[in-house]
């Protein structure tokens, strides 16, 4: 039989006070799964505990910034004391920066990569040695289309998003022998609270341009949610892909397979 179960299982889910991040951990908890995360803000953790309280999850909120090894060492071995080895880590947390790359300052580009890319690399080092200690673990990259394609504006963040994919499929190759799976998910144009002002209708009651662009390069015709992202997630933290390692799903509706439409 299949087992989807993670009951049992203690998740880390990084930056899920919201968003992508608060889903996943929802959708694992609802699997059976203890639930942990981390925000940089305490108002963030606190506001993070609150709408996990509202559905009747106990999740455990810590400060931590995940560019800081010392801060995520730290951090790791006090989740390990205080709710129990790490058996599942989603390195989520992650921010955008739309500049254009000649307008783009070093000093922004690197903000990008230490967030997006240095970061899973030291939260994913952290929780390593422990997880070949208990024999297993799994290890899933929020990764993204801008791993494939690339985009006006965001330079800094295919660049980074590319390389996690890369991270990834290492961390597959260096640590398998130890059961342990490393794989992302590289999810689409989601509809969230960040995305809400591409999607506003116009005076006009038109859609705007971008929200056009997107259902117009999608054979779903529709943004994705935050729910569409729950059972591959599901999926890659349970024992039903112990033999799926290195791998990017990508939750996209089928943009990536897709060439669009000829104009008329």
């Amino acid at each position: 039989m299949v087992d989807f179960s993670l009951k049992g299982k203690i998740a880390l889910v990084t930056g899920a006070s919201y968003g992508i991040g608060f889903a996943i951990a929802s959708a694992y908890a609802e699997a059976g799964a203890t639930i942990v995360f981390n925000d940089i803000k305490p108002e963030l953790v606190e506001k993070g505990l609150a709408s996990y309280a509202e559905l009747g999850i106990k999740a455990h909120g810590y400060v931590c910034d995940v560019t800081y090894e010392a801060q995520v060492q730290d951090i790791v071995a006090r989740i390990e004391k205080e709710v129990g080895v790490i058996d599942i880590l989603v390195n989520n947390a992650g921010i955008i920066k739309r500049i254009p790359m000649h307008e783009m300052k070093a000093s922004e580009f690197r903000q990008v990569i230490d967030v997006d890319l240095n970061a899973p690399f030291i939260v994913s080092k952290a929780v390593i040695p422990s997880m070949i200690r208990k024999g297993g673990g799994k290890i899933i990259n929020i990764c993204s289309m801008m791993s494939e394609l690339g985009r006006e504006t965001v330079s800094a963040y295919a660049a980074a998003k590319g390389g996690l994919k890369m991270l990834t499929r290492n961390i597959a190759s260096e640590y398998g022998e130890y059961n342990i799976q490393c794989n992302g998910i590289g999810p689409g144009y989601i509809a969230t609270p960040q995305t809400a002002p591409l999607r506003e209708r116009q005076p006009d009651g038109s859609r705007h341009p971008f929200d056009s662009f997107i259902v117009a390069k999608t054979p779903a015709a529709r943004w994705g949610t935050t729910d569409d992202l729950k059972g591959p997630a599901v999926f890659l933290a349970s024992s039903a892909s112990d033999f799926v390692n290195g791998h990017i799903l990508y939750v996209d509706g089928g943009i990536l397979a897709y060439i669009g439409k000829q104009p008329k």
